[in-house]
Order: structure tokens, then C-alpha cells, then sequence
């Protein structure tokens, strides 16, 4: 489904990604690791047009989408959960999720509101509340569920629980499972390196703007020692 070819990316002077290469099939999930400051943002946000490579490309079912705006990028599929949750503060619960709502490319509407609802009963109580009114746990629910809401066949989830409590948390993986149990391919960044391998089929680990290691997720698990030595725990 995805394809990243030999991406190099600069922020002014600064060589960011060095020849990254990143496959992603069809219903598949991958974990992409790394400790701060490695390029795994900037990776992703090179993949979803935000920012421009200075060369290589990429490919989404085969077609060269490199440098397409964002816009385009999710009208092919892809549904992103920003790093920071990037939801619309001055909108309702409801409205953030109404907004977004759409059939995939494939004309799917297999997430429709009521569905996002009993996913995340809590927005169902808080449907009326602004997106500033909310708490940080219940803002990255709702950002999950507005990217469901546009039935994409590949997510993008960038740090989904990074600063939430523990309850949370673990509901969040709770849903990210469920995500990759109905087919839809995922790509997901994550502190927790272990919580990443147990739900994902194959894994990289990024090291400076490069790709040093990539296996399948249960051999990483398995034998964690090169993960863990990487990143530094």
C-alpha cells in the first residue's frame, strides 16, 4: 500500500532524513521507533505533504504521491492523528466529528457516527462540549474518531498517548486494536516501545534520520535487546 523510496528530507541546512526506505502492505501494521529528535515526525510529516523531500519518493498503491498537499493525500485514504491532536477547539464534539464525515475512496462508510460513538462512549456524553472544553484523553479520542470518520484505508497515529493517564491509555490501545482488527493498515509512533511490537506486524527502528533496524514485531519482542539498546532503556 505504502512505499517510501531512498527520502531525503532537509529543514533549511539541516539534513533531517537520510535515505529512509519504509514498506507498508495492504492491511498491515507497522511501528515506527526511535528515540526524540530521529526524523519520525518528519517522516510522516513527508509522507503527508506537510513537508516537500528534497528527493526520493513516495508511493501510495503504486502511484508517485511525492510532495502532494495534505488535502490530497487524505483524499487518497489516509487518515492522520497529529502529534499535538490538532482537533478545532471553537467546534462542538459533534461538529468535529460531522465535519470530517465522509465515504473512503472505495465508497465504504463502515465508520459512521453512531459507530465512533459506541466506540468512544464518553464523547457521546460530551457531544455538545467545544473541543477546548475537553480533557486531554477525551481531545485524542476525538481525534481518533474524526479520522475514522473519513473511512480511510491506512492511519496514521503519532504519539496517540503520550501524556495521558494510565485509564486512558490503555483505552486507546483498546481502540487501536480494534482498528487493525477490521483491516484498515496502520502506521503508529509511540513512546512505548513494547506496547508498538505487541500491536503491529512488522516494525523500524529510526537512529539519526536513518532506518537501522526492521523486522517483524514478534521477533523484536522476542529478542528485545538490539530494540531497547537503540533506544536507549
Amino acid at each position: 500500500m505504502l512505499k517510501i523510496e531512498s527520502l531525503n528530507t532537509y529543514y533549511g541546512d539541516s539534513h533531517i532524513l537520510r535515505g529512509v526506505d519504509v514498506q507498508l502492505p495492504a492491511s498491515t501494521s507497522l511501528g515506527l521507533l526511535g528515540r526524540n529528535g530521529m526524523g519520525k515526525t518528519t517522516l510522516i510529516r513527508s509522507l503527508m505533504g506537510y513537508v516537500r523531500p528534497a528527493s526520493g519518493q513516495v508511493l501510495f498503491e503504486g502511484r508517485n504521491v511525492t510532495g502532494w498537499v495534505p488535502e490530497k493525500m487524505a483524499r487518497l485514504g489516509i487518515g492522520y492523528v497529529p502529534e499535538g491532536r490538532g482537533i478545532f477547539p471553537n467546534l462542538s464534539v459533534r461538529e468535529n466529528l460531522v465535519m470530517s464525515e465522509r465515504a473512503g475512496p472505495d465508497g465504504r462508510r463502515d465508520w459512521t457516527f453512531d459507530r465512533v460513538m459506541s466506540t468512544f462512549p464518553r464523547l457521546s456524553e460530551r457531544l455538545s462540549h467545544g473541543g477546548q472544553q475537553l480533557s486531554g484523553g477525551e481531545q485524542q479520542m476525538l481525534s481518533i474518531g474524526r479520522a475514522l470518520m473519513t473511512n480511510p484505508r491506512l492511519m496514521i497515529l503519532d504519539e496517540a498517548t503520550e501524556g495521558l493517564a494510565p485509564l486512558v491509555v490503555a483505552e486507546i490501545w483498546r481502540v487501536i486494536a480494534q482498528i487493525r482488527a477490521t483491516g484498515i493498515s496502520t502506521l503508529i509512533v509511540d513512546r512505548d516501545w513494547r506496547k508498538v511490537l505487541g500491536h503491529t506486524d512488522q516494525a523500524v527502528v529510526m537512529e539519526k534520520g536513518r532506518i537501522v533496524l526492521a523486522s517483524d514485531s514478534a521477533g523484536m519482542l522476542a529478542e528485545p535487546g538490539p530494540v531497547a539498546a537503540l533506544l536507549g532503556v
